[in-house]
């Protein structure tokens, strides 16, 4: 069993058949295909508000470009310091930002506290064209570390954002995870709470290589389209991508998928601590951190299960992260298939 991402996992076959089916006929390139015309229907109509979607084929391209439109080339993003913008994205912020700046905040299990975020931001000392002064503010749902901003935390990051004139934006690549976790509606953590750009996660999810841009703001499109172009994430056969959302969000697919992932994950917690293991976190994600021993470890990889190390949280500590298809079952037979 490998739980070292859930990027291992295979294309689900509802994802697959719609990429296949694709492949019957000719189409007009860069999303004037049927398919691409279809996306800010299907997606407003899950949101409950009018909204648009440009859609990437990688969740980094998601980020950089979605958080482009919402940030001067001299204006800073405050972000939590294990954000992936801050810590797996390269400077990828300041290249599609033109210069933007990250601005790392600390905060207990990757998140973003608005008592924090409203004392950082009123500590701030502008100093005209000297300084990076915030202009976003940028949270990871579900976290870095497998936890989830539920709608009273969202909401008052997003009051804190409006007091102090700053655009909102969400790294959603285990969005559906959260979704599944809170056991809400997508709206009520995202536009209504005052996020106005969400990167919608479904590569992580069963998709073979898609994630969505959404737009709250839609004056926000011209920009964003030009900022894919310019950065060579444009898509020809602009339908591919489509095809993929579109059969990812019929019949709630990606909620169903990620349901599976998290109570694949909460089977894994048990497995895990009936042989000594320790969550360093409550699992609500799809993403579990242990604290193990070495020998303890070590039984586990003689056993064929893969994972990760994971300093940052300390020198005993692993990353699993379960997926759409990890087989249940087996993981609760985890006990049984190892010498400890």
């Amino acid at each position: 069993m490998n739980f070292s991402s859930d990027n291992v996992s295979p294309i689900c076959p509802e994802i697959l058949n719609a990429i296949a089916a694709e492949s019957d006929h000719a189409a007009l390139p860069y999303g004037a295909d049927n398919q691409s015309q279809q996306l800010d229907a299907a997606f407003s109509k899950l949101f409950e508000t009018d909204v648009c979607v440009v859609p990437v084929a990688t969740g980094t391209a998601a980020n950089l470009i979605g958080l482009s439109g919402l940030v001067s080339p001299f204006g800073g993003v405050v972000c939590h310091h294990h954000a992936h913008i801050n810590m797996t994205e390269s400077t990828g912020v300041a290249f599609y930002g033109g210069g933007a700046k990250l601005l790392g905040i600390d905060g207990p299990s990757a998140k973003i506290d608005a008592h924090t975020l409203d004392a950082f931001l009123r500590a701030h000392s502008p100093n005209g064209m000297h300084s990076v002064d915030p202009e976003c503010v940028a949270i990871t749902q579900s976290t870095e570390f497998g936890t989830v901003y539920d709608t009273h935390e969202i909401n008052a990051i997003g009051s804190v954002c409006k007091n102090h004139d700053l655009r909102l934006f969400m790294d959603g690549a285990r969005f559906a995870n959260a979704v599944a976790a809170l056991n809400c509606h997508p709206a009520d953590i995202t536009w209504k709470v005052g996020v106005d750009v969400l990167s919608f996660g479904a590569t992580k999810n069963g998709a073979l290589a898609v994630d969505a841009i959404v737009l709250f703001d839609r004056e926000l499109r011209r920009h964003t389209e030009k900022s894919r172009k310019r950065g060579g994430h444009l898509f020809s056969k602009h339908r591919y991508l489509a095809a993929q959302l579109l059969a990812y969000l019929k019949d709630d697919l990606w909620l169903r998928n990620a349901r599976h992932a998290n109570e694949a994950a909460v089977a894994l917690q048990h497995s895990l601590e009936s042989i000594g293991a320790k969550a360093a976190f409550t699992p609500q994600g799809n993403e579990l951190f242990i604290h193990m021993t070495d020998e303890l470890a070590q039984s586990l990889r003689d056993a064929g299960i893969v994972f990760r190390p994971w300093a940052s949280i300390g020198p005993d500590a692993y990353r699993f992260v379960c997926t759409w298809n990890s087989p249940i079952d087996l993981i609760r037979n985890i006990p049984k298939s190892i010498r400890t």
